[in-house]
């Protein structure tokens, strides 16, 4: 039997392609296991219903407490790529700010993720060094093996 996962409630502040990065330096320096996600999303309750995560990991609701800069840029450099990668296109607010038709650099991409918690990809999963972002098939199912070993 499972017991309820950690939930934070402390109040504060598209890719088309399945996205998994492992870090081991971020397991040592970041040893807990966490997912970002908002709970006012039917998807990221789906998600959470379909991949069982137990109490090892933490489920940090971003509409109440925001990802942290240390955390996001740490994030960031697993994936070694760009903020881009971890930014949800799909936000209202991306749209009516106009940001697609904008071409915004690296720290104005982290500058929006920061300030506007529906700016990030979710569900975010780090596991294990292991980065899942997005809510596609692939990345989910990949997050569903990864939490059950």
């Amino acid at each position: 039997m499972k017991n309820q996962n950690t939930v934070i409630t402390q109040s504060k502040t598209f890719i088309p392609f399945p996205i998994t990065y492992k870090s081991p330096t971020f397991v040592k320096t970041h040893p807990m296991n966490k997912i970002y996600y908002l709970s006012t999303c039917d998807t990221c309750k789906r998600i959470l219903k379909e991949v069982e995560p137990d109490d090892s990991v933490v489920r940090q609701d971003i509409k109440k407490v925001h990802i942290t800069a240390e955390a996001l840029d740490a994030i960031h450099d697993i994936v070694g790529g760009s903020y881009e990668d971890l930014m949800n296109k799909r936000a209202r607010i991306y749209k009516s700010e106009g940001l697609k038709d904008k071409d915004l650099s690296e720290d104005e991409i982290r500058g929006w993720i920061l300030k506007e918690y529906s700016m990030l990809k979710r569900p975010l999963a780090v596991i294990d060094g292991e980065v899942f972002a997005g809510n596609s098939k692939a990345t989910v199912a990949d997050l569903k093996v990864k939490l059950s070993k």
